[in-house]
Formats: C-alpha cells, structure tokens, sequence
C-alpha cells in the first residue's frame, strides 16, 4: 500500500493536477449554467417550450461533437494554449449569455430576432468544453506515467461527477437569490480565472516519442475510416437512442414540472441527485457488474434509465422526481463505465485511440434529436392535449425501444458484420 501511495504521489505531473483543477469549474460552470439553461430561457426571455428545447439540444450537440476538432487543435496549437484560449471563450460566452437583458445589447436584440440571436450566442459558450474535454483527457495520457494512467483518468472522471453535482445547487441557489441571468455571469468569471490559471501555471507536458501531429488529409481519411466501419457505427447510431432520454433531465424536465406539477419547484437543484448517485455508486455498480458481460451491462443500464420517465409520469410530488433521479444515476451507473470498455474493443487492432475519439458522437445525436423530440412533445401533449404526463411515457418508450435495438444488434448485425 505504501509503494502505491508513492507512485501516486509521484506519477503525475504538475500540468495533470492544473489540468483537473481547471477541469472541475469548468464543469462547475458547465453544469449550473446547463441546470438553469430551460428555465432561463423559457421563463425568463420568453421563448416557447420548443424553441427553448431547441436551443438547448443545439449547444448540447456542439458541446459533444466538437471535441473531435478540439483535439486536433490542441495537438496542432499546443496544450496550453489551446487550454487557455478555450476557457477566455467559454468565459465570453457565458457574459454574452448573462448580458442579454442588459441596455447595452438592446441595438443588438433589436437587430435579430431572439430566437436567431440565440443560435449565434450559444455557439460560443459551446465551443468551449468541446475543447477543454480533449485537452484535459490529453493531459492525462501524457502527465501520468504508465503505472498510474488508470488512477488519473479515474480523478477525472471524479472530478466531473463532483462538478455535474454540485453546479445545479450553486446554480440554484443563485438564481434563487440574484436571477438567472447571474448565474452565467458567474461562470464568465470563473472560466475567466480559470484561463488566467492555465496561462500562469500550466505547463506544456511532452508529447509522446513518434507522435507526430496528424494533417488534414489524415483526419479526413481517419473520419472516412471510422465511418465506414459498418459495425461501429451502427452501434453509435442505436446507442444514441440513451441519451435522446437521458438528456430529457436537462431538456424539458424543468419545463414539464415547472409548468404542470409545481410552479416553484427547485428542479435545477435537484438536477444534482443523478450526478450525486453516479459518485455515491459507481465503485459499488463497477464491483457488482464486474462478472457480466460488458454489453448486457449496456443493456440493463439502458433499460433501467428507461423506468425514470414512467416514474415521472405518474409522480405528483418531489418524492417521486428524487426517486426518478436516483433510478436514472442508477442506470448511468450500469452501463457508463462500460460502455467505452465495449466500444474499444469495437475498434480495429491498433486503432482504438482514433476510434475512441467518435465515443462520444452519440451524446452529441442524443442532444440534437433529444432537443428537438422535447419541443414536440411538450406542445403535442402539454399545450393541445393537455395531457402533459402522457409525453413521459413516449421517453420511456425511445429507451425500451434502444433496449430492444441494441439485443438485435448483438444477436444479427454485430455478428454478421464481424461481430
């Protein structure tokens, strides 16, 4: 245990711990902005239920496919740089967002409509994680010696989950107290102070011997590559069919309750009990599912977050939304850490790290589709049918039908393409 201690203790370098640092406000000012986002726009500007799913789902889908480009940034501009640059971004982003109402925006309010003006505004702010996430991932892989590699991406993986559960109760409690608006201020300065940190303390960690920065015409070869990969990506495409779901929390939950169950329901705050059950039983789900197979894992997480919505659905009271949380944490926490356990073994002998890179392309589908699936159902059922609680179960009905597809796929198409 003490040998361990010490390579711990010695194994990173500092650029790997400034990197998890900025990391988790980075998150902090990701999460509690994402928490308030549906409330912020709907209630506080206007929007309607679907442009403000919309919206949401468009910086989602930014957010989670832009990571691709953003690490070839970083490999093209340098880490630091490349790290610094994306949070004075993300910091622009946020005040432009905080500013909306502000006298000084009326001339540009004036000149588009909100609804325009949004897709333009929220860019910015996206562009920042999308690059902060490959650069703290590379931080990693290149400040962690070998024997501590696991540990390092475990603190990150931590930190991130500290930072999902903890930004919706700061962001609450701030919109609560100051407004809204306030909270995306708030995140300006800090991903502002978080950009000054990686000026002034980080340092550029050394590439690996033979890691040679790829050309555009290789990661275009490398995209035609993944893409034809039948398998892989019929895989992405099935799987995608959690998150348009799972992002539901995020999406139009906070409309739903709010418009129909309780007007003053603290819902951004207690956005936070998924993220705080995915901390509280990850170690306890990894040791307990380590002797099954790490796609029926996939499954039954899957199938499980499914049952989240029914309970939504037929709940009147906060209890029943902390218990729909929870059930959701708990199905995050079956099939997460697996998932990219199973998708590295999808991918060719010696092209893992390439193909690694698309993992996340269904988080991003999940929020473009999700997004747009929210805003029709909350008009279809809330505003012409008034049978707001109907639309819950046809949410639960796109997990059991990912469910479904994805036990086709291990029986037909995984094994008919190489599977």
């Amino acid at each position: 245990m003490a040998s361990r201690w010490q390579e711990i203790r010695t194994g990173f370098e500092r650029s790997f711990w400034v990197a998890n640092f900025t990391e988790l406000f980075e998150r902090l000012a990701y999460y509690g902005p994402q928490a308030v986002f549906a409330i912020y726009l709907h209630e506080h500007l206007g929007l309607t239920s679907e442009q403000t799913t919309w919206l949401i789902g468009y910086y989602g889908f930014v957010v989670w496919v832009m990571p691709v480009i953003g690490g070839a940034l970083a490999d093209r501009f340098g880490f630091r740089r490349t790290l610094a640059g994306a949070f004075f971004i993300l910091a622009l982003g946020n005040f432009l967002l905080g500013s909306l109402s502000a006298p000084w925006m009326s001339g540009i309010r004036e000149a588009l409509p909100l609804f325009a003006l949004m897709h333009l505004i929220m860019l910015i702010p996206a562009m920042g994680p999308a690059v902060v996430k490959p650069v703290v991932v590379g931080t990693t892989a290149r400040a962690a010696r070998e024997n501590v590699r696991s540990v390092g991406y475990s603190i990150y993986y931590t930190v991130v989950n500290i930072g999902a559960a903890l930004g919706p109760i700061l962001a609450s409690m701030t919109r609560e107290r100051v407004g809204a608006e306030t909270v995306f201020l708030f995140s300006a300065l800090i991903t502002f102070a978080m950009g000054v940190v990686a000026l002034l303390f980080y340092r550029e960690p050394a590439k690996e011997p033979g890691g040679d920065t790829p050309t555009v015409g290789a990661a275009v070869r490398n995209l035609v590559m993944v893409l034809g990969n039948g398998r892989f990506m019929a895989f992405l495409l099935i799987y995608s069919g959690f998150w348009v779901m799972f992002w539901q929390q995020y999406l139009s939950l906070a409309i739903y309750w709010r418009t129909y169950v309780d007007r003053n329901a603290n819902v951004d705050g207690m956005l936070s009990i998924e993220a705080a059950t995915v901390i509280a039983l990850t170690l306890i789900g990894t040791y307990l599912m380590r002797r099954v197979r790490p796609f029926t894992s996939i499954v039954l997480g899957v199938f499980i977050s499914s049952l989240t919505w029914v309970v939504v659905a037929v709940g009147r009271t906060t209890a029943h939304l902390v218990a729909a949380l929870i059930i959701l944490g708990i199905g995050e926490v079956l099939q997460a850490p697996r998932y990219y356990e199973y998708v590295s073994r999808l991918a060719p002998p010696g092209r893992q790290g390439l193909f690694m890179g698309y993992a996340f392309l269904p988080i991003g589908i999940g929020y473009l589709v999700g997004g747009k699936l929210a805003g029709t159902l909350l008009r279809h059922f809330g505003e012409i049918r008034q049978a707001p609680h109907l639309m819950w179960y046809i949410v639960a009905a796109v997990g059991i039908a990912t469910t479904l597809a994805m036990i086709a796929y291990d029986r037909v198409i995984s094994r008919r393409l190489g599977g």
